[in-house]
């Protein structure tokens, strides 16, 4: 428990649980990242920082509430105004931690040799309802690399302002990574102009897809012949209204019965909500992953499988990421508490993944010593 109603000492039973967790270093790496430069009577260690950061980005409480719970809790008696500047230079020291615990399980941090000299960013975009709100008040779209989870961009828009690559800025060698939502033309054609590279999961019917002869094929008798788990690797155009034909590669393999069926459920059940039905084609497309993309032919069609696979590695901190992102209120007008602020709610979502481990071996004797 990071605070509680009734009065609690500093240092806490449950927070020197909790503080095993972190990684080595912890401490030194304030000082080497600047988060902590002086220790002032109302912050007396980094450890006392960082558990008042924690308020604010664990339990959703605004700047404000956070400072009078730390109060009442005989934390630190610091104001929201200088908890506001402290988060902003903790930016670089929370993303450090989260990536430090991400390394305990395996999640992808080094690229592999055939991705040498390319930068991999995932996208993705999820809301954010501020305190009290009855809808979704606001959108953030963002980008990590997927090697070392740094977040090099965000922007906050409305809730009906979608997803695509063309938000982004994108730097020669990048390769942007997305799921169905990317999967458009335009976004494409973003990214190719400023000479990066796409993956995406191909979205049916968003766009036309054409052999070099200029046939127009249905992309679910192209992937119809497939085996359960066999690659197919087609060349291919992409067709929109009024646009030039684009070059794809696309990319595709057959789930097993048992994934399909579990696909086709999640699929319908979706929809549903929506009073919607799937026809016949994209419910049997539901049956495969399919990606479109612009990497070369050097790369083959299993490692574009298998950097994808990684990918979703990463969507399992995203998903954790979301399900805390609707709590509290995101910093909004100054980017690098912005970005301090998601770096936090990362390393609070692995911090709750490392309970929830240690969960399945606890011991009723109490934590490991």
């Amino acid at each position: 428990m990071l605070y509680s109603g009734h009065m609690e000492p500093a240092w806490s039973e449950n927070w020197q649980c909790l503080k095993r967790f972190l990684p080595a270093g912890w401490e030194d790496m304030a000082r080497t990242t600047g988060a902590w430069r002086r220790a002032p009577r109302s912050l007396p260690s980094t450890e006392v920082l960082l558990r008042v950061l924690l308020i604010h980005l664990a339990d959703g409480c605004s700047l404000r509430e956070a400072v009078v719970r730390a109060k009442q809790g005989g934390l630190a008696d610091i104001s929201d105004v200088a908890l506001f500047k402290r988060l902003r230079a903790a930016g670089e020291w929370l993303r450090w931690m989260a990536v430090e615990m991400l390394r305990r399980w395996d999640a992808p941090c080094a690229p592999p040799a055939w991705l040498e000299g390319r930068r991999v960013r995932v996208v993705d975009a999820t809301v954010v309802c501020e305190p009290g709100s009855t809808g979704t008040d606001w959108r953030v779209h963002y980008s990590l690399g997927l090697y070392g989870l740094q977040c090099d961009e965000f922007h906050l828009t409305g809730p009906k302002v979608g997803e695509s690559f063309a938000r982004f800025q994108v730097s020669p060698g990048d390769l942007m990574l997305g799921d169905r939502a990317y999967g458009h033309l335009k976004g494409f054609r973003h990214v190719l102009s400023h000479e990066g590279h796409f993956l995406t999961r191909l979205k049916n019917k968003a766009f036309s897809l054409r052999d070099v002869s200029g046939t127009v094929l249905s992309l679910a008798e192209l992937v119809k012949p497939l085996e359960v788990g066999q690659a197919g690797d087609w060349a291919l155009f992409g067709q929109a209204k009024g646009q030039e034909d684009l070059p794809l590669r696309i990319c595709a393999m057959r789930l097993s019965e048992e994934a399909a069926a579990q696909s086709v459920r999640r699929a319908q059940k979706e929809l549903s909500k929506k009073q919607h039905s799937l026809d016949p084609e994209t419910l049997a497309l539901h049956r495969y992953v399919i990606l479109a993309t612009s990497l070369p032919n050097a790369i083959s069609a299993s490692q574009i499988f298998e950097l994808y696979r990684a990918r979703w590695q990463v969507e399992l901190a995203f998903k954790r990421l979301k399900s805390i992102l609707g709590l509290g209120c995101l910093p909004k007008e100054e980017d690098e508490s912005a970005k301090a602020w998601l770096h936090g709610k990362l390393l609070v979502s692995c911090l709750a993944q490392a309970v929830v481990e240690e969960g399945r071996t606890f011991s009723p004797w109490g934590y490991p010593i």
